[in-house]
């Protein structure tokens, strides 16, 4: 099976099935999708979304991002849970405090283990929680989308690597609304400080799952902090592990 999903509308939506696990094996597909802002799916979008099987929507986008959704009765269940609380955290304000995008986003990912554990905790426990196929996603399907991905998977029991490889491969695709807001830029200063913005630095995502092991204490006991049970747990570890 092909773990890229072609859906009109969406730059970046992928099956998370056929990543290798540590104990041997791989993730099974066509149980968990990530994506980016699957409301600006066209109608031939939708239906390959139907068809792939999903019942059950996660939306990690802030309230205030709902608000510009086109109205559509999408006929799929909805949970929204804003993974960075009810208002916008302004990491932006932040970008000149940092070398680049590495240390810039190394510090928003581990930024967000540490302060928006409850809200991880709800989304992973959503996708735990769901009948049949699941799909969560932001706005980009990268930064908030890449945490639960990543979470998801080495609770599955992936590796660092293969986790670091699957979030990489969000570089560079670019919904046409994030290719306008790049064209929009007013110089090339600000240009490059949005080119930073919709990086994807491996290395970034790497760090922020080695402070995951080292500083608080592994995935299992991170999500039991974050308030899933044992049989949540064992609900998310198997739906990707065979």
């Amino acid at each position: 099976m092909n773990r890229e999903l072609v859906w009109e509308g969406c730059a970046n939506v992928r099956d998370l099935g056929g990543i290798p696990l540590e104990q041997g094996g791989e993730t099974r597909y066509g149980v968990v999708v990530r994506a980016d802002n699957v409301r600006y799916l066209s109608d031939t979008g939708w239906r390959a979304l139907a068809e792939h099987g999903v019942t059950r929507i996660v939306d990690l986008r802030l309230p205030v991002e709902l608000t510009a959704d086109p109205p559509r009765d999408i006929g799929v269940e909805v949970v929204h849970v804003s993974l960075m609380g009810d208002e916008d955290p302004n990491f932006h304000d932040h970008i000149e405090e940092h070398s680049g995008p590495e240390s810039y986003w190394t510090w928003v990912y581990v930024w967000a283990l540490e302060n928006r554990r409850e809200s991880i905790g709800r989304a992973l426990a959503a996708i735990a929680d769901a009948d049949g196929v699941v799909l969560f996603h932001c706005a980009g399907g990268k930064d908030r989308t890449g945490i639960i991905a990543a979470l998801t998977l080495r609770a599955a029991g992936a590796s660092i690597d293969e986790i670091v490889r699957d979030y990489h491969l969000s570089s560079g695709r670019l919904s046409a609304s994030t290719r306008a807001w790049l064209e929009a830029a007013e110089d090339a200063q600000e240009q490059a400080r949005r080119e930073l913005l919709i990086g994807t630095p491996p290395e970034a995502m790497r760090r922020a799952l080695e402070h995951l092991d080292r500083e608080l204490g592994g995935v299992e006991a991170y999500l039991r902090a974050a308030g899933l049970s044992d049989e949540q747990l064992g609900r998310l570890r198997s739906r990707l592990a065979a």
